[in-house]
């Protein structure tokens, strides 16, 4: 399979809309926004990322699209983020997409974040070369609660 990023589309907003309305992912995510189904505020969302100097990518999976990454925040302390629809999950799509961005921006440090028992996300990330360095807890709107979550740090 052959994984590419390229920019975000517009045509691409509404498969990231689906796909972010999935219950099963979206509780495996854990930090989402508080109404997923809220296309209004996605809409929103989306239109100030772009405005913004995140760097933010549509996954493809030999030509299809499959997911989102992006590396977003202020220098110094941004982070990586990446979603990839659940039909495609377990074929290291997201490892390879990840892989691509971060050859795409070499800034470093880069941090990440995932819920402590999303085993799936965490794995992807020190395949990469993240290294755990804390862990926190947050509120996880997916799950309407507050969890355990992981921080992760990618060095030069």
């Amino acid at each position: 399979m052959q994984i590419v990023l390229r920019e975000v589309h517009d045509s691409d907003l509404p498969v990231f809309f689906r796909q972010m309305n999935d219950p099963e992912a979206l509780r495996m995510a854990a930090f989402t926004p508080k109404d997923p189904a809220d296309r209004d505020a996605f809409e929103a969302q989306w239109k100030r990322n772009r405005a913004s100097d995140a760097v933010l990518r549509t996954v493809l999976a030999d030509g299809d699209v499959v997911g989102s990454a992006a590396v977003y925040g202020e220098p110094g302390e941004r982070e990586v983020t990446y979603w990839v629809d659940r039909a495609y999950w377990g074929r290291g799509i997201a490892t390879a997409a990840l892989r691509a961005l971060l050859d795409e921006v070499p800034e470093r440090p880069l941090y990440a974040r995932a819920a402590a028992d999303n085993t799936g996300s965490w794995r992807v990330l020190e395949k990469c070369g993240f290294r755990l360095t804390a862990r926190a807890s947050g509120y996880a709107n997916a799950r309407g609660e507050e969890i355990d979550e992981v921080v992760l740090v990618l060095e030069g």
